[in-house]
């Protein structure tokens, strides 16, 4: 019972380590010709996170982000918040946030 019980417990630990997230999410602000895009990509890229990022006829920008839930939170914040130097965010809107099981993006890259 005592051993079940503990290797119940670390599945748990070694299974919450593996979490990830998927999350969309579209910028408004002056996010476009000011390099957003590309520093987006690097800022994923430096955090480990697998993705995608791209400009919209609408004048926003796009994307889907993905990896452990500690590193999606940190993007999110940076694209609320930083983005390029010399972008203006007015508003991040982040949607379809789910937990997934593997990756199903590899890389982070721009899409045109």
């Amino acid at each position: 019972m005592f051993v079940s019980a503990l290797l119940f417990c670390l599945f748990n630990v070694v299974m919450s380590d593996k979490q990830l997230t998927s999350v969309d999410f579209e910028i408004f602000g002056n996010v476009q010709g000011v390099c957003f895009r590309m520093y987006t990509e690097d800022q994923g890229r430096s955090l480990g996170l697998s993705g995608w990022v791209k400009n919209t006829r609408q004048g926003t920008v796009i994307g889907q982000i993905q990896g452990p839930p500690d590193k999606v939170s940190d993007m999110k914040q940076w694209l609320k918040s930083v983005g390029s130097p010399s972008s203006r965010i007015d508003r991040a809107v982040f949607s379809n946030e789910r937990d997934i099981s593997k990756l199903e993006i590899h890389g982070f890259s721009t899409r045109y």
